[in-house]
């Protein structure tokens, strides 16, 4: 019987077994993702799902300020072993946002939309871009069917199987992207070469009072 990857039990378990398990250098999206918030002025970002922080310390470094998210009790326990204790992390699943009632100039959400059913990655999407201040930025990374283990293993539903005992995925292409993406400002989409490879998300709030998208066009 596979554990659920949406249950807390199966991240609080890997982290424990595992601890730092992705090592303590930042993804090579979480670097672009800097560069693009710190041209852009980005005071103050939300990262659901922030692990044991290695994304979160090069934002920090920058001087934007990062509130967290992440379900695993162990994972926010390593996250103040190595990062200290200033940084704000709400733990629970992201599936039960919002924890605040802040408006964030940022959000970075790093291969964490691709582990959730229909339903949830269309509620991470609309609560991320209700939290987004106007004209602020959202940037997620989500892994490609190029990948290898895309088709491997029990067939979920469309684009999502389960590639390894447990693990759950829905892999997206450019058109995934659209249909999800496209009514929350999605503006660019670029490929990295990770573990995997992945799709750089960009997404903005832009002004109501300027005509634009505004937040009823969220999904629903």
């Amino acid at each position: 019987m596979s554990v659920d990857i949406e249950k807390p039990e199966f991240w609080e378990t890997n982290f424990q077994q595992k601890q730092e398990m992705w090592g303590l250098e930042p993804a090579k999206s979480a670097m672009v993702a800097k560069d693009f918030f710190v041209e852009k002025s980005i005071k103050n970002i939300l990262i659901p799902g922030i692990g044991y922080g290695r994304n979160a310390q090069i934002f920090r470094d920058s001087g934007i300020d990062v509130t967290g998210i992440e379900i695993s009790k162990t994972a926010i326990e390593l996250a103040r072993k190595h990062y200290g204790s200033a940084m704000i992390i709400y733990q629970g699943s992201v599936t039960d946002m919002p924890f605040d009632n802040c408006q964030y100039d940022g959000i970075f959400c790093y291969a964490l939309i691709h582990l959730l059913d229909n339903e949830q990655r269309l509620k991470l999407l609309r609560d991320c871009y209700n939290q987004l201040s106007d004209n602020g930025y959202m940037i997620f990374v989500a892994i490609s069917k190029k990948a290898y283990t895309f088709g491997r293993g029990r067939l979920i539903s469309q684009d999502r199987y389960e590639p390894f005992e447990g693990v759950r995925m829905f892999f997206y292409d450019k058109d995934s992207i659209q249909k999800e993406f496209g009514c929350v400002g999605l503006f660019e989409i670029t490929e990295v070469e990770e573990q995997y490879p992945f799709f750089i998300i960009k997404c903005k709030k832009e002004d109501p009072s300027n005509g634009h998208v505004n937040s009823d066009k969220a999904p629903r």
